[in-house]
């Protein structure tokens, strides 16, 4: 059975672009995967959708950066993001699909928000030793938002840059880190029922475009400059992010 096409439309780019972010780039932007399905589905069963093809990416990327990751944040926020999946679930149990528009798409514009304040020298993050309250606190906030929006990059990359890790080692404890966290989320995901057989069906045709994001992603880690892949990144969560925010409140 051939899915929907104006589903595909979005689904294929947008599952591309969170395999390159998640293999080369810290899987900051991946969760504009999210908003961007969330245009086209309603945005339970968009989050339902990627989290087998998130998995996915994870495990195609884990083994490129293997080892390289700096243990005592990697221990630090996945101990912390437990809580922070359970308050998801809590979160998820009350919320309805415009109230869930509405976080997903204010989380796109507070991303760009930052991204941009970091770029023109308005927001500065200081050097910071690794702390484990720091660490456990970071993790929760990650596991939170990574359950309701797969967009727990942002709190995680805030965390670790301020700590001064190199490329490889914030990539290695970033690929690490959302491995542990989306095997977490999978199990409460099926009881609220975020999966189904229509979501299972279209991530079996989008497994591949998974694979090839994620090792498109490995390959650019080390050849393309990071503001190009960004800029892109900011202008879809800009337009997404105000389209679900507009059909939530009108």
């Amino acid at each position: 059975m051939f899915p929907d096409l104006a589903i595909m439309v979005f689904a294929i780019p947008a599952v591309l672009f969170a395999g390159i972010s998640k293999g080369g780039f810290g899987s900051g932007a991946a969760f504009a995967a999210a908003p961007l399905l969330a245009l086209v589905i309603d945005p339970a069963m968009a989050i339902g959708l990627l989290l087998p093809l998130l998995m996915l990416m994870d495990f195609v990327s884990l083994r490129f950066f293997w080892g390289g990751w700096h243990r005592p944040s990697v221990l630090a926020l996945m101990l912390g993001a437990l809580p922070g999946v359970a308050l998801g679930v809590w979160f998820f149990q009350q919320a309805d699909a415009d109230m869930l528009r509405i976080l997903i798409g204010v989380i796109a514009l507070l991303f760009v928000a930052y991204q941009l304040a970091r770029s023109l020298n308005w927001l500065k993050i200081p050097h910071l030793a690794f702390r484990w309250s720091t660490g456990l606190g970071t993790g929760a906030v990650v596991g939170f938002t990574s359950f309701v929006s797969h967009a727990g990059g942002p709190p995680a990359a805030i965390f670790l840059l301020a700590q001064g890790l190199s490329k490889g080692a914030y990539q290695a404890t970033s690929v690490v880190v959302f491995w542990f966290v989306n095997i977490a989320k999978a199990i409460p995901y099926a009881m609220i029922g975020l999966f189904s057989t229509e979501t299972l069906v279209l991530d079996l045709w989008l497994a591949p475009f998974a694979v090839i994001g994620a090792l498109l992603g490995v390959k650019a880690h080390h050849v393309v400059p990071e503001r190009g892949f960004f800029a892109i990144t900011y202008v879809l969560l800009v337009f997404a992010g105000c389209k679900l925010i507009w059909d939530a409140l009108t």
